[in-house]
């Protein structure tokens, strides 16, 4: 079984920076794929980035390509998104999310992909 806890957020103004933190833990851990997704008021949960773990191959979406870099420390267990030039339209609760195996197809954008899921963290941008 793996625990995910997302940390990192808060309240920024439009161009400031956030580094979002998601540590995984438990005996069971292992780590094919990181995912963030975002969820702001009144719409539907988006794909934000992903990484594949072991090689480190990054996936962003268009809107965030550019601003933010996804990122992992593996002897930590954990990962990383680092959000630069953020704008109002950032202001979401984040999650980070694990998929544990390697076997069939990796869709990196699609939320069944991923087994496991933290609880989120705010991030508010102010214009």
């Amino acid at each position: 079984q793996v625990q995910l806890v997302e940390s990192g957020g808060g309240l920024v103004q439009a161009g400031g920076s956030l580094r979002l933190s998601c540590a995984a833990s438990g005996s069971t851990f292992s780590n094919y794929a990181m995912g963030w997704f975002r969820q702001a008021p009144g719409k539907e949960r988006e794909f934000v980035a992903a990484i594949i773990w072991r090689r480190s191959a990054p996936y962003y979406a268009d809107s965030v390509k550019g601003r933010f870099t996804i990122s992992r420390d593996n002897g930590r267990n954990t990962g990383y998104l680092q959000m630069n030039s953020l704008k109002p339209e950032d202001t979401a609760v984040y999650y980070c999310a694990v998929r544990s195996t390697d076997s069939g197809p990796y869709y990196y954008a699609t939320e069944s992909q991923y087994g496991y899921w933290g609880q989120g963290t705010q991030v508010t941008v102010s214009s």
